[in-house]
Parts: structure tokens; sequence; C-alpha cells
């Protein structure tokens, strides 16, 4: 009695028609396409021999070679030069796998457990690999046609759904490809199009040209960024992002919040969802002045989680808007620590009128802005309501 791998082999020709078959009646794109004899002998083509090697490989023990994966990459960049859509590849992708596992659990020697169990072995270790190389192909393809903006829309939503071939698309466009990312999240003052009459796509296309990093506009009046982190040091990562978020603000014509999160290139995802919270709750400037990440808003994403916490700090500073430029006051005061002199020369006002203007949020709330106390409650406070919270 013939092995499993010896009744395969017989039957590669007959299942890759079949395979082939099943995609032209089952995918609307490759039944519909302009050249579908071409096509189809393409496609039978690749069929043919990712059968054949599956078999050889699997039966030997050994994994897919170099060149064996460059073959499915190119088959993916031939895909993505026709201008198949993700959905049809995505589509085309899960028949294979099921047709493969179907060919092998349907086939007569099924009974040749070892046979069987190297089969499927094989098909479980090497599929996502396979997987990988051919939307490599075709997404790199995809994104070379595309103009370089869109491009860099692409790698960033890539890199932020943690797609493994994020990487290599970054690569493909020139650029290198670090550890990590600063993701950066510049929330603008409305959901509304900044600047009458500039679309956002225009803005958008105007900051890449200015800062070429994977960026994109996430949602309405959301620009997120993704700043490669250098070596060890922050600081210069932290300025690079200072400058897109104010180039953000001037574009736009509407104050900011910046929120920056730093992630491992393979861990995206949660870093751009806390520098979305990041910036939710960071105070809005006109001229953005400094960045914002978790050291500096903690307390402030805890009141976001908190109503009742919120409201209580809400219930008491909220008369600081009746007196004259207390919030701006209380901000200059506490961003230059606390110093009389600094704070003054910031508001352009004498000493004494800041003394006076400190005694008045002191009158009217209780606090006493220079105690520990006073300025646990009352920066939280002013930033509360400089990032809209409370509007």
């Amino acid at each position: 009695m013939s092995t499993l791998f010896e009744y395969l082999r017989t039957r590669v020709d007959t299942n890759a028609h079949n395979a082939v078959d099943t995609y032209f009646r089952k995918l609307p794109e490759y039944r519909n396409t302009k050249d579908e004899s071409r096509l189809h002998q393409t496609v039978m083509d690749f069929a043919v021999f990712i059968r054949r090697r599956s078999v050889d490989l699997a039966e030997a023990g050994q994994v897919l070679s170099g060149d064996d994966l460059a073959a499915i990459t190119d088959a993916g960049r031939q895909r993505g030069i026709e201008g198949f859509s993700p959905a049809s590849q995505e589509g085309a992708l899960s028949l294979h796998t099921h047709l493969m596992m179907r060919e092998i659990t349907e086939a007569p020697q099924t009974k040749d457990l070892d046979s069987f169990m190297r089969m499927v072995g094989w098909l479980s270790s090497q599929a996502g690999v396979a997987r990988d190389a051919y939307l490599l192909g075709y997404e790199k393809e995809r994104t070379r046609l595309l103009p370089p903006v869109d491009a860099l829309q692409a790698v960033a939503r890539r890199l932020l759904a943690g797609e493994p071939t994020a990487p290599e698309l970054v690569r493909s466009l020139e650029m290198a490809v670090p550890e990590r990312y600063a993701v950066t999240v510049v929330r603008t003052a409305s959901a509304s199009p900044p600047r009458e009459g500039r679309p956002a796509g225009v803005l958008l296309e105007s900051l890449l040209q200015r800062h070429r990093v994977p960026a994109l506009l996430e949602q309405p009046g959301e620009f997120v960024a993704l700043v490669p982190v250098e070596g060890n040091s922050s600081v210069p990562t932290t300025e690079r992002v200072l400058s897109i978020a104010q180039d953000v603000a001037a574009l736009a014509g509407r104050p900011c919040a910046v929120g920056m999160a730093v992630g491992r290139v393979d861990a995206l995802g949660e870093a751009a969802a806390l520098a979305r919270r990041i910036s939710s709750v960071a105070p809005m400037e006109r001229v953005p002045s400094h960045v914002f990440t978790m050291g500096d808003v903690f307390v402030e994403l805890g009141l976001a989680q908190q109503q009742q916490l919120d409201d209580w700090l809400y219930a008491l500073t909220r008369k600081l808007r009746e007196g004259p430029d207390l919030v701006s006051t209380l901000e200059a005061f506490y961003r230059a620590d606390m110093s009389r002199l600094r704070s003054a020369a910031l508001l352009h006002i004498h000493p004494r009128t800041l003394d006076y203007r400190l005694q008045r949020v002191r009158d009217l709330t209780g606090v006493k802005p220079t105690s520990v106390r006073g300025i646990r409650i009352l920066s939280a406070a002013i930033n509360r309501m400089r990032s809209g919270a409370w509007d």
C-alpha cells in the first residue's frame, strides 16, 4: 500500500485543478478578470508548485527554503500588480488552507497515521510562514503603486495592526525600521474639517512632505504619527514629535493636545491606545509646547475613568473661571515650578499681581496653590479645563 505522500503526489495536478476551479467559482475578482485564461494558467502553475513542494518537504521533514519563499512572495506580488483587492486575497488564502487540509483528510491513506501526522504537522508549522511571504509580496507591490502619502498611511495602519509584513513594507519605502516607535496622537479642538477650504487630505500631504514618517488621519480631528525612537535617549524623539504637533496646529488653525507613548515595533497597538487616552486628557494649546506622556497626566487619566472624582474636582474648582485670568495664571505658575519671577514674566504681569491672583484662587476654592494639596488638586483641575473635558 502506498504512503500518504505517494498518493498526494499522484493527485497534485488533479487537486490543483480542482482548487483553481474553486477560486474562479467563488471569488468574483478571479472570475471577472480581463485576461481570465492567462490568470487561470498562472494560478494553476502556483497551485501545482505549492502542493508538490509541500509533499516533498513534509516527507523530508524540511521547512520552506529561501527559494520557496521567494517564489511564494513573487506569486503574491503578481496578484498585487494585477490589482486584486485585499478581500480577494484573504478569500484565496482561506480557500487554499481549507482545500489543502481537505485533500489530506479525504485521502484513502489517512490510516497511514505516521505520514498523516507528519503532513498535518508540517502544514501547521509552515502555513503561516507561507502566508506571510505571499502577503509580503502582495502588500509590497500594492504599496509601491500607491502615491507616497497613501503609502505612508498604509504602512502606518499595518504597523499599528501588528501585521508581520509591516516592517518589510517600511523597508520597501527606503526607511529604517527601529526597535521602538513613539506613537503620537495629536487631537485638534474640533472634529470638523480644519481651516475653511482645506481638506484634511491636503493637510496630511503637507505634513508628510515635511515629516516623512508613517502617519494617518485615524478619525476626524485626530492625527497619528509613528516617530522612530533612535538610541536610548528619548529627547531627540520628543523634539521631533513636538515639531510635528506644532505643524499640525499651524496647518489646522486650531489648538491641539499631544499624547505620546513608546512601544515596540511588534506591539504598537497598545502604545497607540495609551497615546490616544493621553491626548484625550492633555491640555489644548494653540502652539503645542509640551509632549504629554503618562507621567504627565496619570492623575487626569484616573479622573477620566472615575466620574464621581471628576465631578468632585469640577465642583471644587469651577469658580476659577470666574476670576480674571486665574486659569492661565495657575497654568503658568505650575509650569514655572512655582517661581514667582518666572511666572510673572511669562504672564507679563508684576509679581504682586501674581500674588493677588494666587490669593484669589485660595479665596474661591479654599485651596492654597503653593501647598502640596493645592498642587495636586489645582494642577489636575487646570489640565482638565485645558483638555476641554469640562466644556
